[in-house]
């Protein structure tokens, strides 16, 4: 007697079509971001290599000193291209500007040459653009976002993940505080984070998330498809109940 439970499990059993696609699309998940992260890392190593080269006198290239400290010469010499080698050449300029641009004739020097710069009308305004970009990416000072949080916008009843940065200071908390602090909260777009709205909120319209500042960026960034990884949210008591 056939059993009617077994011919439906035939039935439905996958095929090997549909099991080579399931397999393909699991290896391409976990072979996809390691060979982007690998391919992206390789591909910046090489253009900083490209880039620091060319200040390299010839005969302190690898290449040359190789082929000097065996003896080889003309058509015996052989070629050397090491990649990372100028990566290595760029941190170490960089970590030895670092440290004479933080005495005080290194600071002296760079306010010579920052006055020089603002008499330059292009490239004063290209300068601190990029001055500035690099003093918010790169500054050890505390100036990052301090949590994520959920505010009402773009009306009540609708919620959006926003960045606290700090209490409104100044003329604005001047204008705005009626005994309860303003707090300032970056509220960015979707999927582009770098740019958003600047909001100052008194502090009993936010509500703190326990979820780390990168893991609410993350959440930004994908449209919501990317939530923390299996974290259970914690209830954060709203401080004006």
């Amino acid at each position: 007697m056939n059993d009617p439970h077994s011919d439906d499990k035939r039935r439905h059993k996958p095929g090997i079509i549909a099991r080579l696609r399931s397999n393909f699309l699991a290896g391409l998940i976990i072979v996809a971001p390691i060979g982007m992260t690998i391919w992206l890392i390789w591909t910046a190593v090489g253009w900083v290599d490209s880039w620091v080269w060319p200040f390299i006198p010839q005969a302190y290239q690898p290449t040359a000193l190789l082929n000097g400290l065996l003896g080889l010469e003309g058509d015996d010499q052989i070629e050397v291209n090491v990649r990372g080698v100028g990566v290595v050449i760029f941190l170490i300029f960089t970590i030895l500007v670092g440290w004479i641009g933080k005495g005080l004739i290194g600071r002296s020097f760079l306010g010579i040459g920052e006055r020089f710069v603002d008499r330059m009308p292009v490239v004063r305004s290209i300068y601190n653009a990029v001055k500035q970009i690099a003093e918010t990416v790169f500054s050890q000072r505390e100036t990052s976002f301090d949590r994520a949080c959920l505010v009402e916008y773009p009306r009540k009843g609708i919620w959006a993940i926003a960045f606290i940065s700090i209490n409104a200071k100044g003329e604005i908390d001047t204008k705005l505080n009626d005994g309860e602090p303003f707090v300032t909260v970056f509220l960015p777009t979707t999927p582009n984070p770098t740019s958003g709205f600047l909001l100052f909120l008194p502090r009993r319209d936010i509500k703190e998330l326990e979820m780390s500042v990168e893991d609410a960026a993350k959440l930004v960034i994908s449209a919501g498809l990317v939530y923390p990884n299996d974290k259970t949210a914690v209830p954060v008591t709203n401080p004006a109940a």
